[in-house]
């Protein structure tokens, strides 16, 4: 597989494009949530992990740590803010994905040194999603790429019409919410970005954990 096709979803955008994307061929696909219970967090994430099941897309869930582990999730993605990479890798175990956000070249160095499989960074472009998000150089996203040998990603307003800029310098893969979701044809749009990837020749399989689920502190699947 060519690159990583990295989709951020919540349910406003509607189950049926969520479910397009997918279809159309997502690697992974992020639950990003806000404002809402964590009651209702949790349904949504179990509805995804459901949708994701035989589609071949890894299910990522951002931030809460205690959702991804109730609901099965392949992993979670924590940011700067949230519980720090090594307490999490220590409750997963072995088996499941960790991602990081990382911004500068030192936590992109101890997300990998905490236990990280990915990074990722941005923003890339406006957006949105997080209005308050800070502009990414082209200079400082490749220390970043020098600094940790892991995939990152590339986030923040990407599209298929501007994911070229951040491939061209080093990224793995292209994390994407409303540039597919917001589409009037998700399935469409993950093809354009296919093509892109493709055209790089990115080789970056999906992460495969060595680990066994009862390594962990807790097994979802209880």
């Amino acid at each position: 597989m060519k690159g990583w096709l990295y989709l951020i979803a919540d349910f406003s955008y509607g189950e049926e494009k969520i479910r397009d994307a997918l279809e159309a061929g997502v690697d992974y696909i992020q639950l990003r949530e806000k404002n809402i219970s964590s009651a209702e967090y949790l349904r949504r994430a179990k509805r995804l992990r459901e949708l994701t099941q035989g589609m071949g897309a890894k299910l990522i869930i951002n931030d809460r740590l205690d959702i991804a582990m109730l609901c099965g999730a392949d992993g979670v993605h924590l940011g700067q803010e949230d519980v720090p990479v090594k307490d999490a890798r220590r409750l997963l175990g072995a088996c499941k994905v960790i991602g990081a956000t990382a911004k500068t070249a030192g936590q992109a160095r101890q997300a990998v040194r905490d236990g990280a499989d990915y990074l990722g960074s941005g923003a890339w472009f406006p957006t949105e999603t997080k209005k308050d998000a800070i502009p990414i150089t082209e200079e400082v996203y490749r220390t970043i790429l020098q600094a940790a040998p892991v995939p990152n990603v590339a986030v923040g307003g990407i599209t298929a019409a501007n994911g070229r800029k951040p491939l061209e310098c080093g990224a793995t893969g292209l994390a994407i919410s409303a540039g597919i979701l917001r589409a009037g044809n998700p399935a469409a749009e993950v093809r354009k970005v296919r093509e892109l990837l493709q055209e790089f020749g990115r080789e970056a399989a999906c992460i495969e954990r060595e680990g066994k689920c009862e390594d962990s502190a807790y097994d979802s699947r209880q």
